[in-house]
């Protein structure tokens, strides 16, 4: 256990910001180094920072709470500080560290302080073993509907791609490159993640190693026997597999 527990404070009301700051005064163990209003600024200060726990909320302009989450390495504790209801907030309490429904009392806090101060420290964490924050993800993961917007980070950056701005995404071993309007990029995610997440009307797994925008398709040429490459309008040109052509004959 360290001598302080170093927090951050992320909400994007003041007034809720406040409210977790008054609750930690005081607190002996407790260090807050500092508050942020959104995801972005979050993301800078926990990478310079490097808080052992964060006070988080959900609903956020820019980036929210889960898609700050999913570029956070390494991740630190949280406590969830959301309006969410409790029919919500079951989908992934089991897994949850904790989490707060606002409006929230001084005891039903300091009741979360304490579970997350039994976590930071211990042996298993500084083990590496899987956080109860890690198998969260993989809850919200498995439960999450069609996506709107994927996020990506390089350093410090964050990239928001509204999903209609994807042209295909590419496997790359344990990641995939997202070639969109914005650029190409590199996500630790699997294919099989976004054929399951992606909008099935929009994008189709033409390949092993291609999903695409059906948009971006310009056209299909055949390249040899029963094989077909399909030609997309910024000129690149991508496998299509048995299996996929025949998903392309479905869908045309």
């Amino acid at each position: 256990m360290p001598d302080k527990i170093k927090v951050l404070v992320i909400d994007d009301e003041a007034l809720a910001r406040d409210l977790v700051k008054k609750y930690l005064d005081g607190i002996p163990d407790v260090e807050v180094l500092g508050e942020c209003e959104n995801g972005f600024e979050a993301l800078k200060m926990v990478q310079e920072l490097q808080p052992d726990l964060l006070f988080l909320d959900i609903q956020m302009p820019k980036i929210d709470g889960f898609e700050l989450l999913e570029v956070l390495d390494p991740k630190p504790e949280i406590i969830f500080t959301t309006a969410f209801d409790q029919y919500a907030i079951r989908a992934f309490e089991m897994n949850a560290v904790d989490y707060l429904l606002k409006p929230f009392s001084r005891e039903r806090f300091i009741q979360a302080l304490e579970k997350a101060r039994l976590r930071i420290g211990t042996e298993s964490r500084k083990a590496g073993t899987p956080s109860l924050l890690t198998q969260l993800q993989n809850h919200l993961d498995d439960g999450q509907k069609t996506l709107e917007r994927v996020i990506t980070r390089l350093g410090s950056k964050i990239t928001v791609i509204p999903v209609e701005k994807i042209l295909y995404i590419e496997a790359a071993d344990d990641y995939v490159m997202i070639h969109s309007e914005l650029g190409n990029h590199l996500k630790e995610r699997t294919m099989k993640y976004f054929e399951a997440h992606l909008p099935a009307d929009r994008f189709i797994r033409i390949h092993r190693s291609y999903i695409v925008n059906i948009s971006s398709i310009k056209s299909l040429e055949l390249y040899s026997k029963d094989a077909y490459l399909a030609i997309l309008h910024n000129g690149d040109k991508l496998k299509v597999s048995a299996e996929g052509y025949k998903r392309l004959r479905e869908k045309f």
